[in-house]
């Protein structure tokens, strides 16, 4: 079927009747919604797929094929997982405009000087997505894939955020106090969440007003004191802070 006989508007071919209740998804959506099913279910098949994005299949099956020839979704072992050109324009992401010019050295110098992993990190929709980061000579995350918000830096975010609301579902009892502790002390940690058998400590950083962009992150192995990893942290982002607001003005 040629993409001239396919609807712009919800992706259907023209002459098709259209789901009960609306005029169904755009072609965007339905594309993003396949995207997110073979991000969650990396390998998984096309009637896998298709149940998980809510497309007929035969739409997900025609809608993978474009995806893999675009390289936005590869083929894998009979399924189908996240491909090349997804990692290519997600390298070149980030929250605010000059992050990473403005952390790339101060995060280097802190990975040097500590031999922690050390990156940027922000919260988005309930998760955590890793930025960039400099390994140092122990423990670093394996990749980026996206984490819980309770992740050091995921915490970092919430608990500086005005307004910040939880992911739907209970509330952890501490997090009220452990939330006023983060903006008190002015950085959050989390054991083993960001990478297992690790603690990792993180404070916001700010651009202007009182809402973070990111956060700054060092990954530390046992042999670390947290306190004082916690105390070069804090320093190091507001070093970072300072810069985004000069290059800001």
């Amino acid at each position: 079927m040629s993409a001239s006989s396919v609807s712009v508007r919800t992706g259907i071919p023209y002459g098709a009747s259209t789901p009960a209740g609306g005029a169904g998804r755009s072609v965007l959506e339905g594309a993003f919604a396949l995207l997110a099913a073979v991000e969650r279910a990396q390998g998984a098949g096309l009637t896998r797929l298709s149940s998980e994005s809510g497309l007929p299949k035969a739409t997900a099956h025609r809608l993978l094929e474009q995806l893999t020839a675009l390289g936005a979704v590869e083929r894998h072992a009979g399924g189908y997982r996240v491909g090349w050109r997804m990692f290519q324009l997600g390298q070149d992401w980030q929250p605010h405009p000059r992050l990473r010019s403005a952390a790339a050295e101060p995060a280097r110098r802190l990975a040097e000087l500590t031999g922690t992993a050390v990156g940027t990190a922000v919260l988005r929709r309930h998760r955590t997505l890793l930025v960039e980061w400099f390994p140092g000579s122990e423990t670093a995350p394996t990749d980026r894939s996206p984490r819980p918000w309770y992740t050091a830096a995921g915490k970092a975010c919430a608990a500086t955020t005005p307004g910040h609301r939880l992911p739907p579902g209970p509330v952890p009892a501490s997090w009220a106090q452990e939330a006023h502790d983060i903006r008190a002390r002015g950085f959050a940690v989390d054991r083993g969440v960001l990478a297992p058998g690790a603690h990792c400590v993180a404070a916001p950083l700010y651009c202007a007003g009182d809402t973070p962009v990111a956060a700054l992150f060092a990954v530390a192995g046992p042999a670390h004191r947290l306190e004082r990893v916690a105390d070069v942290v804090r320093r190091a982002g507001g070093c970072i802070s300072a810069r985004l607001r000069c290059e800001r003005g």
